[in-house]
């Protein structure tokens, strides 16, 4: 009886069939882009670039600028807290949460503040201090949490404001909330680092 040698090809064939089942084998976490969406799920508000499912507890709103018109940001609130989310072009395979992440320091200890950066659940992420005034004309430091999540083609940023960013421990259903987000990119051409644009819903609250 003979036996034949696997040829190279066919090892090759067989390492890609491996790596194919344990990819696919691997759990899927969000944030996600829409094209790569799992089956089932919360249902999600449509806002054109942002999908965000609500969330029991927290309000969304969306900080439109007047003048434009435009939705600068999209934001998850309650007593104790608010997420703060924004979505930006970026390329394809690039890191552009390290070249913000940079910048973000450099501006808050600019300002007077203090950063510093740490590992969490979605990577590296930055704890920020920055002083500011009360409506009484106060001093008084506001804390927040950085999160940033490079996607195909899209860079989202998560700010975390009040508990979630001082408690990391107790954040957990916060940060379920970033996970739960769908990215829509498009296919236009986009400067890297251009806003996504937001859409706004019939019935959205709108805060200038």
């Amino acid at each position: 009886m003979k036996f034949r040698r696997k040829s190279e090809s066919d090892a090759q064939a067989a390492q890609e069939a491996s790596d194919a089942a344990a990819a696919a084998a691997e759990p899927v976490f969000g944030p996600y882009d829409v094209d790569s969406l799992p089956e089932g799920g919360p249902e999600r508000v449509d806002l054109g670039s942002l999908l965000v499912a609500p969330s029991e507890g927290r309000e969304l709103r969306l900080q439109v600028d007047e003048a434009t018109g435009a939705v600068q940001a999209v934001m998850l609130a309650a007593a104790d807290g608010m997420i703060e989310m924004r979505a930006f072009a970026a390329p394809r395979n690039g890191d552009l949460w390290s070249d913000v992440r940079a910048q973000i320091a450099l501006e808050t200890t600019q300002k007077g503040g203090t950063v510093a950066e740490r590992d969490g659940r979605f990577g590296p992420e930055l704890v920020c201090s920055m002083p500011v005034r009360t409506p009484t004309g106060e001093a008084a430091v506001q804390p927040s949490r950085v999160i940033g999540v490079n996607g195909p083609r899209w860079f989202l940023r998560a700010t975390l404001l009040g508990r979630p960013a001082l408690e990391k421990e107790g954040a957990e259903e916060w940060e379920d909330a970033i996970a739960e987000v769908v990215v829509r990119r498009g296919a236009e051409a986009m400067m890297v680092g251009e806003p996504l644009p937001v859409t706004v819903p019939s019935g959205a609250r709108r805060l200038s």
